[in-house]
């Protein structure tokens, strides 16, 4: 799994667990849910941690909360 795909799985997953949908937790968290729409179709590669750390904020998590996955220990090179 490339590290986007990780991303967007642990996105997806604390969607699912919190009830809440990806624009709101952006927009609670301070940010506008462009970027992460951008990581879902593709035209971005490569998020910013103020991205992820912004959607953590909105969805009540810490960073290490949403990086605490075994997923993300054994990544693919991203090219």
């Amino acid at each position: 799994m490339k590290t986007n795909e990780a991303i967007l799985r642990r996105i997806e997953e604390i969607c699912h667990e919190k009830g809440k949908n990806v624009c709101k937790a952006c927009l609670s968290g301070g940010k506008s849910p462009s970027a992460i729409y951008d990581l879902m179709k593709g035209r971005t590669k490569c998020p910013k941690v103020t991205t992820v750390k912004s959607f953590c904020e909105g969805a009540g998590i810490t960073l290490s909360e949403f990086f605490d996955r075994d997923y993300f220990n054994d990544l693919e090179d991203d090219e």
